[in-house]
């Protein structure tokens, strides 16, 4: 169930954000995604997502094209934003229910609360997004990885900002869960590098070649 990519490369206009970068990425393992503003960090996770087709350069997963696995990623993974993507007029029970069914799995409304209370916000499942705080909103939307679907692949942009230390710490036994099970987490973060369980690439972007080969 590896994560590869061979000579990816992607450009904005005229600008190449990468060129030339080589990914390979085991089950149970993790790949922290650095580099300066602008260098494509973001960019790069929506490649690896499937939802930004690459320029240049080969995307397998489990062996085989992305572009022969679509249905497969898209219940296999979980991809979370910089932003919380959370419906604003939709409550944290109803926002994770709708995400779960966009991956095509089902989610009573017990699993979201459970879900929720995983990450502190057990009194909210039933209050409206628009309401919660930005680190309420961030909460509700990594629940998602406290749900009943054994992703494969995990792609978080940002996880840990306007987080407090007791919910970094949630979903940092959320996510070394996931990667024993063996899963794949792709991430990037400008806080510390947390102190996940399993072995971690260093790939940093805008570097001489564009990139660093893992």
């Amino acid at each position: 169930m590896s994560l590869q990519s061979r000579q990816l490369a992607l450009a904005r206009g005229n600008h190449w954000l990468f060129d030339g970068l080589d990914i390979d990425v085991a089950p149970g393992q993790a790949l922290h995604v650095t580099g300066r503003n602008g260098s494509g960090k973001t960019s790069l996770l929506r490649v690896l997502c499937g939802l930004v087709p690459p320029r240049d350069g080969e995307l397998r997963w489990q062996g085989r094209p992305y572009a022969d696995q679509r249905d497969t990623l898209r219940q296999t993974l979980v991809y979370i934003g910089h932003s919380s993507g959370l419906k604003d007029d939709l409550t944290a029970g109803e926002n994770l229910r709708i995400a779960s069914a966009l991956s095509g799995h089902g989610c009573s409304p017990e699993a979201a609360a459970h879900a929720l209370g995983r990450l502190g916000l057990a009194d909210h499942l039933d209050v409206p997004a628009r309401t919660l705080s930005q680190g309420q909103k961030r909460r509700a939307a990594l629940a998602r990885l406290a749900l009943p679907l054994a992703p494969r692949l995990i792609v978080l942009d940002e996880p840990f900002n306007a987080l407090d230390a007791e919910s970094a710490a949630s979903l940092i036994e959320l996510l070394n869960a996931h990667l024993a099970s063996g899963a794949i987490l792709v991430y990037t973060t400008h806080q510390a590098t947390p102190s996940l369980s399993a072995h971690v690439h260093e790939l940093r972007l805008g570097q001489p070649h564009e990139a660093e080969t893992c």
